[in-house]
Parts: C-alpha cells; sequence; structure tokens
C-alpha cells in the first residue's frame, strides 16, 4: 500500500493505494481519496484509517481456496467455464459404458494391467481374487455409491468410497494413512510431499468446513475442481488418493445435476501438468480447461461407441 498525489491546478490530491495482482496476472488497483492539500500530520492520521478501511474491502471482496484467495471478479471469470459443459444425463447403457471407461482408465492411470476389453467380463465375475480385478469391482462399486448416495462430502464418505474401491486388495482400506507420503516424478525428484500426518486430522476438518461454507459460491465444474485438486493436495491415504480424487470430482458434479467426467489413460501427462500447476502456483484455470476437453471425450465415448464393437 502507498501514498498517491495528483495535481489538479493549484491543488494537491491525495490518494491511499493497494495493488495487487489477480489470477489471470492483471494488476489491480483500490484507491481511497484522502483529501487535497493535507498536512503531514493529516496524511498520517488519513492513510492509517483509509489502510483499515481498505483491508477491511479487500477482505470482503476474496474468497479463501485454502492456500490462496479469489476475488468476486476472478470467481466469476472461472464459473463462466461451467457455461462450457454440455448437460447430458446418461441412459442406463450409457451409465453403464461410462462406468466401464472410468474404471479402465481410472485404475490405468495407476499402474493396473487389466486391458480395456477385460473390465466388463471382470465386473460380471462373482469372485475375483487378483488385487488388480478386486479394485475393478471396487472401483465400479463406488461409481454406483456416488449415483445414488443422498449423502453430502464428509469424511466418512471420504473414507467409505476408499473402503469400496480396495477392500479386499489393500489392508488399509478405508483407513486414512499414518505414514508419511511423497510423490516422485519419472526422474525419481520429489514432485509433492502430502500433509505431514501430524497435520492430517487437522486439515481433512478445514477441507471439509471450507467446502460447507463456500460451496454455493462456486458453479459445479468449479467447485469439483478444487475439491478434486485439494484432496489431492493433501494425499490423505497410503495409496488410492488419485482413484478416490477422481471419484469425489465427479460426486461434486453428479450431486449438482451435471454430468461425470473420466479422466484418460492417454491424457496422463497433461493431468499432471495441471495437478502440479495447482499445488505450485495455485492456477485453476488450466484445470477447468483440461476438464472440459475431457468431458467431451467422456461423451463421445458414452454417445457413440458400440458396446459389440
Amino acid at each position: 500500500m502507498y501514498l498517491e498525489k495528483r495535481k489538479s491546478g493549484k491543488n494537491t490530491k491525495y490518494y491511499f493505494v493497494h495493488s495487487f495482482r489477480d489470477q489471470n496476472n492483471k494488476v489491480v488497483k483500490l484507491r481511497r481519496f484522502l483529501g487535497s492539500n493535507l498536512t503531514e500530520k493529516e496524511l498520517e492520521k488519513l492513510s492509517k484509517r483509509a489502510k483499515q478501511i481498505l483491508e477491511e474491502q479487500i477482505e470482503e471482496m476474496k474468497t479463501n481456496v485454502f492456500d490462496f484467495s479469489l476475488s468476486d471478479k476472478e470467481i466469476k471469470s472461472l464459473n463462466k467455464y461451467n457455461d462450457k459443459i454440455e448437460i447430458n444425463h446418461f441412459s442406463e447403457e450409457q451409465w453403464q459404458q461410462f462406468t466401464e471407461e472410468f474404471v479402465y482408465n481410472t485404475n490405468a492411470i495407476e499402474g493396473s494391467r487389466v486391458r480395456p476389453e477385460e473390465v466388463s467380463k471382470i465386473l460380471e465375475k462373482k469372485e475375483t481374487k487378483s488385487p488388480d480385478e478386486i479394485e475393478t469391482k471396487g472401483v465400479a462399486k463406488a461409481i454406483q455409491f456416488i449415483r445414488t448416495t443422498k449423502q453430502d462430502l464428509t469424511i466418512n464418505l471420504i473414507l467409505k468410497l476408499h473402503k469400496l474401491c480396495f477392500e479386499g486388495s489393500k489392508s488399509f482400506a478405508g483407513k486414512f494413512r499414518n505414514i508419511e507420503v511423497v510423490i516422485r516424478g519419472r526422474d525419481e525428484q520429489i514432485i509433492h510431499t502430502g500433509t505431514p500426518v501430524k497435520e492430517l486430522e487437522k486439515e481433512l476438518n478445514l477441507f471439509i468446513k471450507w467446502y460447507k461454507k463456500n460451496k454455493t459460491k462456486f458453479k459445479p465444474l468449479t467447485l469439483a475442481a478444487i475439491i478434486h485438486n485439494q484432496f489431492e493436495d493433501i494425499h490423505p491415504f497410503q495409496d488410492g488418493n488419485g482413484r478416490v480424487g477422481r471419484l469425489l470430482l465427479n460426486f461434486i458434479l453428479l450431486k449438482n445435476n451435471y454430468p461425470p467426467i473420466n479422466i484418460l489413460l492417454e491424457d496422463r501427462a497433461e493431468y499432471y501438468y495441471i495437478l502440479q500447476e495447482y499445488q505450485k502456483n495455485n492456477k485453476l484455470r488450466p484445470t477447468l480447461q483440461f476438464l472440459i476437453k475431457q468431458y467431451e471425450k467422456t461423451l463421445r465415448q458414452v454417445t457413440t461407441k458400440n458396446k459389440k464393437d
């Protein structure tokens, strides 16, 4: 914050100014007029009051999104991406197609060796033994759950999604981690560190509290992007965070009567990039642009693919 003075004829006008950059990297300036031809004592007194008023104004303009803030203008800009989603409600046949595509891709992103053509056969089996097959059926159960549940987002819901996905394949299914986790890139460099165990409970409670307080400020696509990205940032499970995060993304969309989105294995590199943009640079726009492209692909898959092929 700083003082700005402007000459107007024989007079000098004084303003107290706060300048900052928004999410679009544009400079935003807030000014408060102090008066004309002021003495140093008057300037000091009026500046102190103007600073307090501007700080209150700035606080009212912002919505905290965990580690960064968005102004009302920025929220409106991000919410406009929502208009690019075509509302299509799936038939049961299309839901079956989506489920198979989602199950394959979300597991394959995490290293599952199940092939696309094997998914439908696995889902029809009464019993499965290998971890990959168990998780194929588990993720399908989780999709059915988010389609039908009346629950809102809670810690218990997150735990249930993890248990549905991994019960029988992971000993810690439905339990938050008690060890530290890091995510490494292909070169084994650490690219992200999950929330420390000692802070995990606090962070998860803040996560749910933020959702309840702010969910009406954001359109469904923006809200789903924030919830997904922040969940991945926390990384509360020993393993399975990606799959639960992508289920949470769709849980938010479905809860708001929006169609689901399938994130494709072929776009994994871009997916990891948008997560890094959020975690390192607090950028949401790349996520929204990515999700729109993924939805367009999702829609083509479920409406045009012949299941008999």
